[in-house]
């Protein structure tokens, strides 16, 4: 993105990159993931509730191996639509590792590059194990995300270690391919980062689905084989032992940062280990600017693209529009999906706000009851006294893109009143949005 935009306006412009491009987001992140996700609900859809729909269809024969090729197949879609944009734009991509030296310029292999104006750090994370429980990644028994991403069928049995989006996702994926899943979160509930609400009504979801939550739950030890994985899990005062064919580690990411010389150029570390960057994301080093997951949270890639347009701006000599950091939008694609953004109830309670939660439940929804989708709600918190949107959360089959509704209503400092008073199509899943803020007033018209 940073490359994209910069080129854009004006500034030559040349990528190191070492794998393909468009790396983790493309090839082995958000958008495989999210073609497994589609292929997992049209499971679910065709195993549970076709007949409903007045569709009849024989025995459903699963195949994860030909879903995972098909992911594939869009993920080099995708990475090649960025090959494309480089060239159209005209950024030269050298293949290789890259490391800082003094004086804004960067070592690739033999050759050296020099920038005139600045150079742009966003080396972004990778999957870790947890080697404390004994759970190094091996990549047969004990997997990340990367690894789950290639398989060439299901597991019969799977522990997925970390309930945050991805652990939940792939929990999603794997059970609608038929593998016996347990969900394991250390935390005292899943999706630790949403509102507790949402938390719920996807452990709910899951349970119905078979899939096991043990939450406040802490792997104790593991002895690791090629074929299996036996967990030692203490959970509600009790030792358990799990047996599975594979563990997914989903507990968090690392930075990469080895090898980047960045000592050498003057670019220091926070005492969380992230770069440190002032308000314009530029390092301690003149002429550095860092972006994305090593720039600190969010660590989502549409927090980390916005980065890249504002720093490709600001060394354009632009004076882009901050960034809200409070004002990202955070979604789990699980089915039901989980959207939100802003303050959380606990959080509003935290900071002793006074507010107003406005809820409107998916069964009082026409266009969920039509499309057989009514688990979830729609909830905002407003300021009391203002109607100031403080936060919203979304569970619901499409939540994914109505929080953007709200997101925009956010950056342009709504109301909830002014949310209310556009004209909602009907019959739509976004009339729930517009009831949610009604309800905060309470003046709920369909419940």
């Amino acid at each position: 993105m940073v490359a994209i935009v910069a080129a854009q306006l004006g500034v030559n412009t040349a990528v190191v990159e070492r794998e393909k491009l468009g790396v983790v987001c493309v090839n082995i992140g958000c958008i495989p993931s999210k073609a497994l996700l589609h292929s997992a609900y049209v499971a679910n859809l065709l195993k549970h509730d076709v007949k409903e729909l007045g569709i009849t269809v024989g025995d459903v024969t699963l195949d994860y191996g030909a879903a995972m090729r098909r992911s594939r197949q869009v993920s080099e879609q995708n990475a090649k639509g960025v090959e494309f944009l480089m060239k159209k734009h005209k950024v030269t991509v050298v293949r290789g590792t890259g490391k800082l030296l003094p004086g804004k310029k960067v070592q690739v292999g033999n050759d050296t590059l020099t920038a005139t104006k600045a150079i742009v750090l966003a080396t972004g994370t990778r999957v870790k194990g947890l080697p404390q429980a004994g759970l190094e990644l091996n990549k047969t028994s004990v997997i990340s995300s990367d690894e789950a991403l290639f398989l060439e069928q299901a597991p019969k049995s799977l522990a997925v270690i970390g309930a945050g989006a991805v652990g939940v996702e792939f929990a999603d994926i794997f059970n609608a391919f038929g593998a016996a899943v347990t969900l394991i979160e250390v935390l005292p509930r899943i999706l630790p980062i949403e509102d507790a609400e949402s938390s719920a009504a996807i452990a709910r979801s899951f349970k119905k689905r078979g899939i096991e939550v043990l939450v406040g739950a802490k792997v104790k030890g593991a002895k690791v084989t090629p074929k299996k994985v036996t967990l030692e899990v203490e959970a509600g005062g009790k030792t358990r032992t799990v047996e599975v064919e594979k563990v997914l580690v989903a507990a968090g990411r690392a930075l990469n940062l080895e090898g980047l010389g960045l000592e050498q150029a003057g670019v220091k570390l926070t005492e969380k280990g992230l770069l440190q960057v002032d308000a314009n994301l530029q390092t301690t080093a003149p002429g550095i600017y860092a972006i994305g997951d090593i720039a600190g949270p969010p660590m989502l890639a549409h927090k980390g693209s916005r980065e890249g347009i504002v720093v490709a701006e600001r060394i354009a000599g632009k004076q882009p529009h901050p960034i809200r950091y409070d004002n990202v939008p955070s979604v789990t694609y699980c089915h039901p999906e989980v959207a939100s953004i802003g303050l959380t109830e606990d959080q509003c309670k935290e900071k002793q706000l006074e507010y107003v939660a406005g809820k409107f439940p998916l069964t009082a929804s026409g266009r969920a009851r039509a499309a057989n989708e009514t688990e979830g709600f729609v909830k905002i918190l407003r300021d009391k006294q203002y109607g100031e949107i403080l936060g919203a959360h979304i569970v619901a089959s499409h939540a994914s893109e109505m929080i953007h509704e709200l997101a925009v209503a956010r950056e342009n400092e709504y109301t909830v009143e002014e949310v209310e008073l556009a004209i909602h199509a009907h019959p739509t899943l976004s009339e729930a949005v517009a009831e949610a803020a009604l309800d905060s007033l309470g003046r709920v018209i369909h419940t």
